[in-house]
């Protein structure tokens, strides 16, 4: 029988149990607080994230099983790894994943970051991609926040809270405004995993420069910066978008011509010294890579698979350790159709699966929490009921 103790952070309940200690406030993920916490079973400090009640709707259930289906089947270096899961007396869902130092937008307000760092984070972010992409999956969400790093500058995407199925009818919005793709803020009747690539190259240009490329406040003002950079795009581009209140707010700026990457991204001034005609030459580089990935069309834009093989990553390049998935994931739940008490029973399905403990039944799932099935000290499922949360005190 697992034993939870109960604390209060940032004016929120966390109910852990006792193989978690030391818990401290890290952030917020896109539906939860974070914590990081030591596991007491493997010795490793973790994050801890808690989804408040997932069962309490039908939008945030489904998120909240999106979000448990793609941690448990995404095992790469690059995507951050789930190590357990727990549901508290209150009903909460808890997700264990690895810690990591930071994550790539504190990086990025605390300092310049140094030429060969942005070539191996951006090597990572695409080895990540080029696996995710392969499973048939896109993040949707991609932004400096869902991007951590350690202090060896090895790098996990995470929040996949937002993610889709690469499905050519795919629609919604999703992501902050700097980092969105086009197609998803034009409201096109249809995008890819080539958003993921437009949101790539948004933070490889923040990390060259230290800023925001298109720091738009709302979808006219994030259009119209783009095309201050990337011009007006063609006719058939524009004649995608669905709305016609956007469309006729679109056709309202004035057309713009394309400005060379070179302008908006100059080279040092001086080549005097071979070092730097070798910083020269490695950023003319990223800015070939970068001026592909930042395409209005998104059936011409570089792909994850692509980009690792472009000649600014061949430091790091290496197809024999860039692996994909093993199979495209059957997410065939994605039916909006499906009712709360559905869900529930896919949701603990998949949670005593990550156990190995089998499926659960619609009579289980109908039981109230407190009596179903929670992780012992061991990280396992235990049967019986709850023990009372203890309060620990306050952090």
């Amino acid at each position: 029988m697992a034993k939870f103790i109960k604390l209060s952070i940032f004016g929120t309940v966390f109910e852990v149990t006792t193989r978690y200690v030391d818990l401290e406030p890290v952030g917020m993920g896109a539906f939860g607080l974070v914590c990081s916490a030591k596991d007491q079973l493997s010795g490793k400090s973790v994050a801890i994230k808690k989804i408040k009640r997932p069962l309490s709707n039908l939008a945030l259930s489904k998120r909240t099983y999106l979000e448990l289906t793609i941690l448990k089947l995404l095992r790469h270096e690059n995507i951050i790894s789930l190590s357990d899961i727990f549901v508290s007396p209150l009903k909460d869902i808890y997700l264990v994943t690895e810690l990591l130092g930071t994550d790539l937008h504190r990086l990025l307000t605390s300092r310049p970051l140094e030429k060969q760092f942005i070539q191996y984070l951006l090597y990572q972010i695409l080895r990540g991609f080029k696996y995710v992409h392969s499973a048939g999956v896109v993040h949707l969400d991609l932004k400096p926040s869902n991007i951590l790093v350690n202090e060896n500058c090895d790098l996990k995407i995470c929040d996949f809270g937002l993610a889709r199925i690469h499905d050519p009818q795919m629609t919604g919005h999703a992501s902050t405004w700097y980092y969105r793709a086009p197609e998803i803020f034009l409201s096109r009747q249809k995008y890819d995993v080539a958003v993921d690539i437009w949101s790539t190259g948004c933070i490889f240009a923040e990390m060259l420069e230290c800023k925001p490329l298109f720091p738009g406040k709302d979808y006219v003002d994030q259009f119209s910066i783009i095309t201050e950079l990337l011009g007006t795009p063609p006719d058939d581009v524009i004649q995608t978008i669905a709305s016609d209140n956007i469309l006729s707010s679109v056709q309202t700026l004035p057309k713009r011509e394309k400005v060379p990457f070179s302008i908006k991204f100059p080279t040092t001034d001086s080549l005097r010294m071979s070092l730097e005609v070798l910083v020269s030459v490695l950023r003319l580089a990223a800015l070939d890579l970068l001026q592909k990935m930042l395409v209005f069309d998104p059936r011409m834009r570089i792909s994850a698979v692509e980009g690792l093989a472009h000649e600014y990553l061949t430091p790091y390049h290496d197809p024999s350790d860039e692996p994909v998935a093993a199979e495209v994931f059957d997410w065939s739940f994605n039916n909006p159709d499906l009712r709360l008490d559905t869900w529930k029973v896919m949701m603990y399905s998949e949670i005593l699966d990550f156990h190995n403990l089998g499926d659960i039944s619609q009579d289980e799932a109908e039981r109230p929490v407190t009596s179903v099935l929670f992780p012992s000290s061991g990280g396992l499922f235990a049967t019986g009921v709850a023990a009372e949360p203890e309060a620990v005190g306050n952090t």
